[in-house]
């Protein structure tokens, strides 16, 4: 699907749009530290700082999510919701998170509060986002869900049960690993900017493999590596 997105402004780096939307990428995608990155492009001949490399995802980033979340498709009628703690300076503080039913990552929060102020906080930050209503909504048995949708969503059917919604608890996975590898969120704010650009960048080049075959991968991955240079502003290779 095409768009028609103005690019990212550049005006006033030193380095090229190739060069910053490949560090961005490779920071979001992998799960590498900054200094890892820089390490990356210096084997490449290209002299940064982990600071340059900081800043520019910083910058770009969300730019580049946004981006990618306007292009994509419609995303399914039955959202799967979950929230997972995460421990910031010793508080403990939860990842609500939404996806659907093909594992899709529809949007995340990060709150200090799981009840069902914390609850309708997020239902509300969803149905601005994504401008429609699901057909049906799935979480485990917190009776904040509950409350919080006899409010926003009356009509929508709301399914109850742990067991149907492992597919949200998966979504968790890369987060924990990408949390490892930071050594912890430093704070709510810094969580929230890395996981609003993380999911829609990693959602991007990680398609159902297992569903494709090997032509029809390499094909799906030469299109979102397009999409993704339309998005940057970057050459598309030939």
């Amino acid at each position: 699907m095409k768009t028609n997105s103005l690019a990212p402004a550049y005006k006033g780096y030193r380095f090229p749009p190739e060069i910053i939307s490949h560090a961005v990428w490779v920071y979001f995608r992998f799960s590498l530290s900054f200094r890892d990155v820089e390490e990356l492009l210096a084997q490449r001949g290209i002299v940064v700082s982990y600071e340059t490399v900081r800043q520019w995802c910083l910058t770009f980033g969300q730019t580049y999510a946004n981006a990618l979340r306007r292009r994509r498709p419609r995303c399914g009628d039955k959202w799967h919701m979950d929230e997972v703690f995460l421990t910031i300076r010793g508080k403990k503080h939860y990842l609500w998170r939404a996806v659907d039913q093909e594992g899709n990552v529809l949007d995340i929060l990060v709150q200090s509060r799981r009840n069902k102020h914390a609850a309708k906080k997020f239902f509300r930050k969803l149905l601005k986002g994504l401008q429609y209503v699901p057909r049906v909504i799935i979480t485990d048995k917190l009776a904040s869900y509950a409350a919080a949708k006899r409010d926003i969503m009356p009509s929508v059917e709301h399914r109850q049960h742990k067991g149907l919604n492992n597919r949200a608890e998966r979504s968790h996975q890369p987060t924990r690993q990408r949390e490892r590898t930071l050594r912890r969120f430093k704070s709510p704010s810094q969580a929230q900017r890395f996981l609003s650009a993380f999911g829609p960048i990693l959602d991007h080049f990680r398609p159902k493999r297992h569903l494709l075959t090997a032509r029809d991968y390499r094909a799906l991955m030469q299109d979102r590596f397009l999409a993704w240079n339309e998005v940057t502003g970057g050459k598309v290779a030939a």
